[in-house]
């Protein structure tokens, strides 16, 4: 069964489009603005710290010599496809599965972008707990990281009975 874009979740495209527009104003800002590994304190266990990341999440092969920048590129480029293939086959409803898979797909643009054109993903975001700092993430790895959340939700909690699996 092939839906048209209007009957599909391609539908919610747009919302890539901020994700990803949210993502890069948010990184130019921090490069402009901010000096790197230099944190500003914002609010108590919250600082703005300018980071780059050249691998994959909490810097993952980050260290191996460049090869990973298009290992990354590409599984994010496989993976984009892969959820807009999803996306054309479920019906345009805003669901958690919905809106899920649009978050994850924003998310993963906008980190493939910093990608391409740096060879590094830029982060800015670092809470902490005394001297703990969780791994400093950018508004791209939060979409990734919400919208799979709300796919977890979804296949657990609210996906229809009739849809399950038996």
């Amino acid at each position: 069964m092939t839906l048209s874009i209007k009957q599909s979740g391609l539908r919610y495209l747009w919302l890539v489009g901020l994700v990803v527009f949210l993502d890069q104003i948010t990184k130019f800002l921090a490069v402009t603005y901010l000096n790197f590994a230099d944190p500003v304190a914002v609010l108590p266990h919250f600082n703005l710290t300018l980071v780059y990341n050249y691998g994959a999440a909490f810097s993952f092969l980050a260290d191996m010599g460049g090869w990973q920048r298009w290992f990354f590129a590409g599984l994010a480029i496989a993976v984009s496809v892969f959820l807009i293939v999803w996306l054309s086959k479920l019906k345009a409803k805003p669901t958690f599965e919905v809106l899920g898979l649009v978050l994850i797909l924003g998310g993963a643009m906008g980190n493939l972008i910093d990608r391409i054109l740096f060879g590094r993903v830029t982060d800015f975001l670092d809470f902490y707990y005394a001297s703990w700092h969780f791994a400093t993430f950018n508004i791209a790895d939060m979409a990734i990281s919400v919208g799979a959340a709300m796919l977890i939700i979804y296949e657990f909690f609210l996906r229809p009975k009739e849809e399950k699996p038996n």
